[in-house]
């Protein structure tokens, strides 16, 4: 009689696993973080109904803008996303001594490769 009922036992719990499986998928959520000490500064949220995804995101970039990012998804229209800067890019000042041409590798320089001889 035990292992009739352990048996019993065991496939209500796998159907209603399988139940689970099959739920209507829906939920909610939301997140952000604002840490003054690294200048990590961002959020998202996000809602889903059946098939219709809905959110948004957002960030701090390095250059002083803030990314602004808008999304949804349905069987319709698929996945579209719609990007927008915030702001104006701010350029920090490089400081040290001019590099260019024949000049010293300094940090905050770029160079170009195209300057370099050609030998054959």
């Amino acid at each position: 009689m035990f292992k009739i009922f352990v048996a019993l036992a065991a496939l209500v719990a796998v159907a209603a696993a399988v139940d689970d499986y099959y739920a209507y998928p829906s939920y909610k959520f939301e997140y952000g973080v604002k840490d003054p000490h690294t200048g990590d500064h961002k959020s998202q949220w996000e809602h889903r109904d059946g098939d219709v995804v809905k959110g948004a995101y957002t960030l701090h970039e390095a250059d002083g803008t803030e990314r602004v990012v808008e999304y949804s998804s349905d069987k319709h229209n698929g996945f579209q996303a719609h990007v927008k800067r915030v702001g104006h890019a701010h350029h920090s000042e490089v400081y040290g001594h001019q590099g260019g041409y024949g000049g010293s590798y300094d940090h905050g320089y770029g160079h170009s490769y195209s300057k370099l001889h050609k030998y054959n």
